[in-house]
């Protein structure tokens, strides 16, 4: 064998072991960084199932996919580039712009209780932002739409923390850790969607195949899954507005304003001291109570400036553009 072969087969080698550590650090990073995000993503899969809910059986899984679909587009074609360029060149728009989605989803939630609590005002509402829909088709694609929209938001954040958290590297490697971590949350926030929608099916058809213990656990599984279903979506607006609140309550104390994060922190911290044999679980209830308090008054507050401010105004631009659209 030549000694230029030889030469060639160790630059190969070399090569492959450096391609070997890489992936390893991906990996690695990647794992690291998404249990940072993990709070995230359980508030992500809480809010995804409401969306589901009131459509035919047979539509459950396609929307679900329509969802999962629009978050991956969300995550490697907007939030992926979009994050890097801001963390190179302009990290100090990243806490507005989270700012905005927590706002965001602190109405959304809102809105949501606005609903519940007083429907005839909240229809009236809905009426005046444009947001009522006539048909089934429209319903399911506005609800799409709505799902991808606060997905953006919480993938926003599950970005970031990813980002944050990735220790120095090229900008090929911090996007690679952040591909895998989208791919990999996707994958398993809508799987684990598909699954809780679906399981009333599945205790159908152990009901009917099944014996003894296995048609119990059906029958339980189709007696149970709605009233499930629907605690999941009021689980998942509390979790948009505890979710918006805590965006809120990181990013003022970003800008110095820590006092709020500071508070709910202490109270957080006090509450977990006095119940020792759950102070893990009680801090972050506390710390969830507070950032929702501070999600639902921005929420409210945003419910009339969008009605009475924003949807006006966003109707007259849109108006005035189609105009010229037809005089062009």
């Amino acid at each position: 064998m030549s000694i230029g072969l030889i030469a060639l087969l160790d630059d190969i080698a070399a090569l492959a072991k450096v391609s070997a550590a890489s992936l390893d650090d991906v990996a690695a990073q990647a794992a690291k960084a998404g249990a940072k995000a993990a709070g995230v993503v359980i508030d992500d899969a809480a809010v995804t199932p409401r969306y589901v809910v009131g459509f035919s059986p047979d539509r459950e899984l396609p929307i679900v996919w329509r969802i999962a679909r629009g978050s991956l587009i969300n995550k490697l074609v907007f939030l992926l580039p979009g994050g890097l360029l801001l963390g190179a060149f302009a990290p100090w728009a990243i806490t507005p712009l989270l700012m905005l989605g927590g706002l965001y989803l602190a109405y959304e939630g809102a809105e949501k209780i606005y609903e519940m609590v007083v429907p005839h005002e909240a229809h009236a509402h809905e009426a005046k932002i444009g947001t009522l829909v006539p048909n089934a088709k429209t319903l399911e694609d506005e609800r799409v739409a709505s799902a991808i929209k606060t997905d953006f938001i919480l993938s926003a954040e599950i970005m970031a923390i990813t980002l944050a958290g990735l220790s120095e590297g090229t900008i090929l490697m911090q996007a690679a850790v952040m591909a895998v971590v989208a791919i990999g949350i996707t994958v398993a926030v809508y799987g684990a969607v598909a699954l809780i929608v679906k399981a009333d099916d599945a205790g159908v058809a152990l009901a009917r195949r099944g014996t003894g213990a296995l048609a119990s656990l059906g029958r339980g599984l189709v007696r149970g899954m709605p009233g499930f279903l629907k605690g999941l979506a009021i689980l998942g607006t509390a979790a948009m507005v505890w979710v918006g609140g805590g965006i809120i309550v990181h990013s003022l104390a970003g800008y110095g304003l820590a006092g709020p994060e500071h508070l709910i922190h202490d109270i957080a911290v006090a509450a977990g001291h006095a119940l020792p044999f759950a102070g893990g679980e009680v801090e972050w209830l506390v710390t969830a109570l507070g950032s929702g308090i501070v999600g639902l008054a921005a929420g409210f507050a945003l419910i009339p400036i969008v009605g009475k401010v924003l949807a006006p105004l966003w109707k007259a631009l849109t108006g005035l553009r189609s105009v010229q659209e037809k005089a062009g």
